[in-house]
């Protein structure tokens, strides 16, 4: 499984037609080769991910270890550096964006740029590598990293194989800056990718959303609309429905879903949420 297909930094750009050609080839030789994909042009993880894996082999502790320890440190800023340029940074102070920041709450929805203005530092990638060991050394945050292009994202998912998968995760609303694939992933695809782009059919769409995740996960009794399978069910209004959280303003639900049925009983009826626990756990 390619989980959540992406190509990371500028100058990777355009490689998904690689990409999908190596899971083409693959599959035509006979092995299984499946992909999900969020549809954004940002991804979302720790701000560890811009220091170099083996800076921080061994945890935390480690890594304080060696940035104590001058040539070691240099290097770590060279690498931190390098993926600010060249990989989760953008090339630019402002593509990352804080999303949870527990002992500076003010930082959540501002940026590596606005923290270092802050602060009264120039905006190079030297400074921003300087904040994130400070980042780090204050528990680490969680960021925003608006560093994907459009045309990977679209020929990603057009992808027969690709799946549409949010990798997001409960949260309370109004808690924290995340990413807005917690809120408006599949209502996204919906009324940006099929309605406005047509990058999709909202047949294929749909697929991709139902029959072809579980497929994917091997759950042969969900997925598709047939007696005798679990009654999970989205109703929604192809002409209205759209996604409402942005990268600004996270916390919105989306618009123009009616009903959502989950195992056969009604969870949303009418638009309007009803504190029904019909869910279950998939267990593997």
């Amino acid at each position: 499984m390619l989980t959540h297909h992406k190509v990371v930094g500028q100058p990777m750009w355009g490689s998904s037609d690689r990409t999908l050609a190596m899971v083409d080839s693959a599959n035509a030789a006979g092995r299984k080769i499946r992909i999900d994909q969020y549809p954004y042009t940002a991804t979302y993880t720790g701000i560890g991910i811009l220091v170099p894996p083996w800076a921080r082999a061994g945890g935390d502790g480690m890594f304080f270890e060696r940035l104590d320890n001058p040539t070691l440190r240099d290097s770590i800023m060279d690498g931190i550096v390098f993926n600010l340029v060249n990989d989760r940074g953008g090339n630019d102070l402002s593509r990352v964006q804080f999303a949870r920041v527990s002992w500076m709450p003010e930082l959540e929805g501002q940026t590596l740029g606005d923290w270092a203005e802050m602060r009264g530092l120039p905006p190079t990638m030297e400074t921003g590598a300087e904040l994130v060991i400070d980042a780090m050394r204050r528990g680490g945050v969680s960021a925003i990293y608006h560093v994907l292009d459009e045309a990977d994202v679209e020929a990603i998912m057009r992808h027969p194989m690709t799946a549409i998968a949010s990798d997001g995760r409960l949260v309370q609303p109004g808690e924290g800056h995340p990413h807005p694939r917690w809120y408006g992933t599949f209502p996204r695809v919906l009324g940006e990718y099929v309605r406005e782009r047509g990058v999709l059919t909202l047949e294929d769409a749909v697929r991709k959303m139902t029959s072809l995740p579980a497929d994917h996960m091997g759950m042969s009794e969900r997925g598709v609309l047939s007696e005798g399978m679990i009654a999970d069910i989205v109703v929604f209004d192809p002409e209205t429905v759209v996604d409402r959280s942005t990268f600004q303003d996270p916390h919105q639900y989306p618009e123009g879903i009616d009903f959502v049925i989950i195992n056969g009983i009604v969870v949303v009826d009418g638009g309007v949420f009803s504190d029904v626990r019909a869910g279950r756990v998939l267990r593997r």
